[in-house]
C-alpha cells in the first residue's frame, strides 16, 4: 500500500477531557506493566520483547492512514511501557542517578523540540499530516514518557517524597497548563507541558497503589493494578470510538 506524505488524513485524536483521562490512564499502566513484567522476568528479554511490540505497534500507526483510536492508544501504551523500561535501564543497569537521567531525557525532549520546529515550522498536534511530522510526533512522544519516568522516580526516591506526595506534586503542576490549554492560551505550549507532566502524574500513582507498603506504596501489586489500569483505558478508548466526536474523526 503507498501514501502521499505530502498529505495524509490526521493521525492524532481530538484533544478533549477523555483524551486526558486515557493519556493518564496509559502513563500510570505503562508505569505498573514495566515493573511488573521487568521484576518478574529477565529483564534483558522482557526489554527485547516490549521493543518488538512497540515495533509491531508503531508499524500499525505509520500505515494506517487516519486516525483510528485502537491502533494510536495500543502505539501510545507501548510507548508508556517502553518509556519506562528506557529510564529504569539507565538506572537500574547502569547505575545512573535519576537527577541524571532526568537531565538528561529534559535536554533530549529540548532538542527533539527544536529539531522538530526547525524543520517543520510548527509543533502543533493538529498538523500532524505528513510522514515526517508524524514521525517527530512518535519521538517526541517516546522522550516524554522516558522523561516523564526518571523525573517522577527522581522525586519519590532521590528526593524521598514518596508516591503520593510525588503524584500530588505533579497533578499541581500539570493543572496549570491544563488550564491555560483550555483557555487557548498558547495551546501548542501548554498542551504538550500538560502532556510530558501526564506522564509522573500517572506513574507516581500507579506506583502509589502498585509498590509494598515498605516503599511508601499501599501494596497492591504491580501485576493487579496493571490489569485494573488496562481495564479502565480499554473502557476509556471503547467510549471514545463509541462516541459521536470519535467516529466523525475516523470517518474523515
Amino acid at each position: 500500500m503507498t501514501f502521499d506524505t505530502k498529505k495524509l488524513l490526521r493521525k492524532v485524536p481530538e484533544v478533549t477531557a477523555v483524551f486526558w483521562i486515557a493519556k493518564l490512564f496509559t502513563t500510570a499502566m505503562g508505569e505498573s506493566t514495566s515493573d511488573f513484567f521487568a521484576n518478574t522476568f529477565n529483564p534483558y528479554i522482557v526489554v527485547g520483547l516490549s521493543a518488538v511490540v512497540l515495533a509491531v505497534a508503531l508499524t500499525l500507526q505509520f500505515n494506517a492512514q487516519k486516525y483510528i483510536a485502537w491502533i494510536y492508544w495500543f502505539a501510545v501504551s507501548m510507548v508508556a511501557v517502553f518509556g519506562t523500561m528506557a529510564a529504569d535501564v539507565l538506572h537500574k543497569q547502569f547505575g545512573v542517578p535519576y537527577a541524571i537521567s532526568t537531565t538528561f531525557f529534559a535536554v533530549a525532549l529540548a532538542l527533539v523540540f527544536a529539531i522538530w520546529y526547525k524543520v517543520e515550522k510548527s509543533l502543533s498536534i493538529h498538523a500532524i499530516d505528513s510522514k515526517r511530522r508524524e514521525a517527530f510526533y512518535w519521538i517526541t512522544v517516546m522522550t516524554s514518557f522516558a522523561l516523564g519516568t526518571a523525573a517522577g522516580d527522581w522525586t519519590a526516591y532521590s528526593l524521598g517524597l514518596g508516591y503520593l506526595v510525588s503524584g500530588i506534586i505533579f497533578t499541581a503542576i500539570m493543572i496549570l497548563p491544563l488550564l491555560g490549554y483550555v483557555m487557548r492560551r498558547n495551546e501548542v505550549l501548554t498542551f504538550w507541558a500538560a502532556y510530558i507532566i501526564t506522564r509522573p502524574v500517572g506513574a507516581s500513582f500507579a506506583d502509589w497503589f502498585g509498590k509494598s507498603t515498605s516503599q511508601t506504596g499501599l501494596g497492591f501489586g504491580d501485576g493487579p493494578t496493571s490489569v485494573v489500569l488496562a481495564i479502565l483505558l480499554i473502557i476509556t478508548v471503547t467510549y471514545m470510538v463509541m462516541s459521536r466526536r470519535e467516529r466523525r474523526e475516523e470517518l474523515r
